[in-house]
């Protein structure tokens, strides 16, 4: 394992790795977006040290659940609309661009790589997107704006007009299944990767902390970019520390 503080020097090191790679995969996370400043979840000022989140059940049992996580909801939606994607979503979008980067696997439910020119095609929403909504049984799409207006006039959560079903933002909660056909996309890309890049991941999370692991044993290199250590730094080739805004904008 190399540790590398610097972050001009990480630029470089990370620079000259793609550039002998042939496919390469991003595996993103919360530390991407906060120097957008969309709060993270698990730092030490993170959202789940302020308020407990709801589990899946809940949300699907207690009408007070939902109306509560519609309210999070909502409040994301205005943090979202005011955030730019920042230096590392732009490198990413142009590494994307330029073919050297065959998939962006992401945790972030932000929508801020999407911005930043990352086609759906190479994008892997592994824990979904909170700036849409869908019926949990039909799958149906809901826009937001009609979700927040619809709540405020009859007080009460949103169903389906498609089924009658209920209707959630589209996020992988606590508790609930990971999406099937994403998660059968990460593994594919993760097969036919030489290197793999975690940027801003605790890699703390189940199953997703699985995918730099299975990405190593199946021979690709590994580089951590992260502002703290993370469980996988000790099977790591590289790990670049510091700010990921100055890592990525010499990229």
């Amino acid at each position: 394992m190399n540790i590398v503080q610097d972050p001009t020097e990480g630029s470089l090191l990370l620079a000259d790795l793609i550039g002998a790679a042939r496919r390469v995969v991003f595996f993103t996370g919360a530390g991407v977006s906060t120097e957008s400043g969309i709060p993270d979840f698990r730092g030490p000022n993170g959202l789940w040290t302020k308020i407990q989140p709801i589990y899946f059940d809940e949300f699907v049992a207690s009408e007070d659940a939902r109306l509560e996580d519609w309210r999070r909801r909502f409040k994301f939606k205005k943090q979202v609309g005011t955030a730019e994607p920042n230096a590392a979503h732009r490198a990413i979008a142009k590494l994307v661009a330029g073919g050297k980067v065959t998939a962006v696997i992401t945790q972030n439910i932000d929508g801020l790589h999407q911005r930043a020119g990352v086609p759906s095609e190479h994008l892997i929403e592994i824990h979904g997107n909170a700036t849409r909504a869908a019926c949990l049984e039909c799958d149906a799409h809901h826009e937001l704006d009609e979700v927040e207006a619809e709540i405020a006039r009859t007080g009460l959560s949103p169903v389906c007009r498609a089924c009658g079903g209920l209707v959630k933002a589209a996020v992988i909660s606590f508790g609930q299944a990971m999406p099937v056909r994403a998660m059968m996309r990460a593994e594919h890309a993760i097969e036919r990767a030489d290197l793999f890049v975690s940027v801003g991941s605790s890699l703390q999370v189940q199953p997703a902390a699985s995918l730099p692991m299975a990405a190593k044993y199946q021979g690709a290199r590994l580089v951590i970019v992260n502002g703290e250590a993370t469980p996988l730094d000790g099977i790591a080739d590289h790990v670049l520390r510091g700010s990921i805004g100055k890592v990525f904008s010499a990229i």
